[in-house]
């Protein structure tokens, strides 16, 4: 009798570590979903503005600027803005798509735009790890009166929006 008793004291020990290692593995296991779900799932869009400038003399206004895409994820490029107003697309917004950011600053360049750049008709998009070189003829009403000032140029994306200020410079 004696020994009946310690096995069945025995067998509920040992159910007891079982029931516990399984529910630890199931908490691992779950735990390990939930992380890689999340990571997976969360790239986050994030981009960059650089060597952002903008020109005008008493004939045109320019503005120019490099935004690559150094987040997770592909994006849209819906909207541009300088001061505040929106820039249409269509003739006045040219770009060049490129791989690698461009090492030297931007310059002016006297209109009409070379080759390279193409009209933006509609959102822009890019790609993770790509480039854009982006430059608007015109950008809201930026005149010679401004030159001096500081000016800021946003990129609307469907998740965020990219701010950077600069000085308005004399177009040579």
């Amino acid at each position: 009798m004696k020994l009946l008793k310690s096995r069945k004291a025995l067998s509920t020990v040992v159910t007891t570590l079982i029931i516990l290692v399984v529910a630890v593995l199931l908490a691992t296991v779950v735990t390990y979903y939930a992380i890689n779900m999340t990571s997976t799932r969360v790239q986050e869009e994030n981009l960059r503005i650089t060597k952002a400038h903008i020109w005008t003399n008493s004939t045109v206004a320019q503005a120019a600027f490099v935004i690559v895409n150094i987040g997770g994820r592909d994006t849209l490029i819906g909207k541009i803005q300088v001061r505040g107003q929106d820039i249409p697309w269509g003739t006045s917004v040219h770009y060049n798509r490129t791989s690698t950011a461009p090492t030297s600053d931007l310059t002016y360049i006297k209109p009409p735009f070379a080759s390279p750049f193409r009209d933006a008709t509609a959102d822009l998009s890019l790609k993770s790890g790509e480039c854009l070189v982006i430059y608007i003829e015109n950008p809201g009403t930026i005149s010679v009166q401004d030159i001096g000032t500081t000016c800021s140029i946003t990129v609307f994306t469907a998740s965020a929006q990219y701010k950077v200020e600069v000085n308005v410079g004399s177009a040579s």
